[in-house]
This record gives structure tokens, sequence and C-alpha cells, in this order.
């Protein structure tokens, strides 16, 4: 399972199609796919790379960037697609974060060539608890906002929403200090305040695409 193409395997997966042509129906498509569950009915066959990851096995996927960000793919996506629901769904959040910020320092993160690959690298600054939280995702909106001037003009909407959403996750955790929807999995008391959100469950990560989205992948069929 851990040979040193292992990697590719995982790539090639999480990035089946070549979106650098594609029409924005296809944009959207895959991140529904990614980003709303659609990739979890067939992660199973990746499961045990999780464990293999977790216990540090994976380790020369590190020497790559491609490497690198399908080792961040193995330990923040796939454990939220595998175990959601449940504490393991977190477990890799401190791990994965250290991975990636060592990334940005030896020029990994820059040698990606795709916004979707930085963004999917990014990931881990947003998901992982923590003191310095609420630095990382203001850098996460900065780069976001960078994102929508790289984009194509036609393919902005995209990227307008993730900027929408990483702006959303930086006021929960400006209110919360916390993902207050995580409490109950992880057995945490929450806040009067937080029980106040969580009663009207617009969490960021389950909202729905724009309208426009659906629009656009209706018209590639």
């Amino acid at each position: 399972m851990s040979s040193r193409a292992d990697w590719r395997r995982v790539y090639d997966f999480w990035f089946p199609i070549d979106l650098s042509q594609a029409e924005i129906g296809e944009h959207w498509r895959m991140l529904l796919w990614w980003m709303r569950g659609g990739a979890n009915a067939e992660l199973g066959p990746f499961a045990p790379l999780v464990d293999e990851a977790t216990a540090g096995r994976l380790d020369h996927w590190l020497e790559t960037p491609r490497g690198r960000l399908s080792l961040i793919l193995v330990l923040d996506q796939f454990p939220r697609g595998l175990f959601a629901g449940s504490p393991e769904a977190y477990a890799c959040d401190q791990q994965t974060l250290k991975i990636a910020e060592e990334g940005f320092r030896n020029g990994h993160y820059e040698a990606l060539t795709s916004l979707y690959e930085k963004f999917f690298y990014f990931l881990p600054l947003a998901h992982a608890e923590g003191p310095d939280h609420l630095e990382r995702l203001k850098r996460i909106v900065t780069v976001s906002e960078q994102a929508i001037d790289e984009a194509p003009e036609h393919l902005k909407p995209v990227w307008q929403f993730s900027l929408s959403q990483a702006q959303a996750n930086l006021e929960v955790i400006c209110r919360f200090g916390r993902f207050p929807h995580r409490n109950e999995v992880l057995g945490r008391a929450s806040t009067a305040d937080e029980l106040v959100y969580l009663a009207k469950g617009d969490f960021v990560h389950m909202r729905s695409l724009p309208a426009s989205a659906s629009t656009a992948i209706s018209a590639i069929g």
C-alpha cells in the first residue's frame, strides 16, 4: 500500500478531470462532489491509507509538492468523509496542519500550479482548531481574495463563493474561538451563545451553492 507511487492514486482520485478548459458547470459539479459528500461513497478503499499516514508510514510522500498535497488530502479530507459524525473525523487536524505549514516554508505550496490544488492545500489551516486559528483564517481570506483576481472571468463566481465561505468561517472563529457544530461529537459543553448558533443550524460547511451553480450544472447535462 505504501509504495512511492501511492500518492498518485490519491491525487488522480481527487482530481479526476482537467478543469483548466472546463465550463463553469463542471467546476460547480466538482465542488459538489468534493465539498458536499459526493466523494464519500468512494473513499472506502482509501481507509487503510489514513492509518498509514497517521502512523507516519507515508512520510516519503512529503518529498514532492503533489505528494505532500496528497498526504494532506488523506489526513484532512478523507477522515471527514470516512468518519463523519465521530471524533475521528478531526483527529488528524493538528498533524495535517504541521505538514501544510512545513510546505509553506519549503516552497511546496508555491510549486503547485492550479487554484484547486492550492485550495485543498490551505484547508487544514481552516480546519484545525487552536490558539492561532483566527490568524490562519485571516490568511485564508487573503488567499481567497487573490484567487478571485487570478481566476478567469467566467469562473470568478466559483471563487467568490469560496471567499464567502472563508469569511463566514472567520466570523465563526471570531465569535466562538472554535467550531460549535463539533461540540456534541467531541463531547464539549456548548456555551449559551453557541446553543443559539447551533439552534439556527446555519453551518458554513453545509451552506448551499449559489442558485447560479444549479443552472450551470443543468446546462452541461
